[in-house]
């Protein structure tokens, strides 16, 4: 039962999440892929920690991949556009 509720709540929390990114990208005009992978790879770590939950596989492969994941995501947040500060 608790994986069913898990699976649920993280499920909609994904897609609320996904479509909320895609507004704030379309509303501040951020274009091309780059920009793109940090979410991307956030999102990954949470579909792969579903799979693992379901398969019952929550061993170091999943840990490992979620944190090289959260490492690549720190790593592309150099290619997010920087705000200009008006002086």
């Amino acid at each position: 039962m608790l994986e069913i509720s898990l699976t649920i709540i993280t499920i909609i929390a994904l897609i609320i999440s996904v479509a909320f990114v895609i507004y704030q990208r379309r509303q501040k005009g951020i274009t091309g892929f780059k920009t793109a992978l940090t979410p991307i790879c956030f999102y990954l770590i949470a579909i792969i920690n579903l799979v693992a939950i379901w398969t019952e596989s929550l061993g170091i492969i999943t840990w490992m991949l979620s944190i090289l994941l959260l490492f690549l995501a720190a790593y592309f947040t150099k290619f997010f556009p920087q705000e200009r500060q008006q002086t």
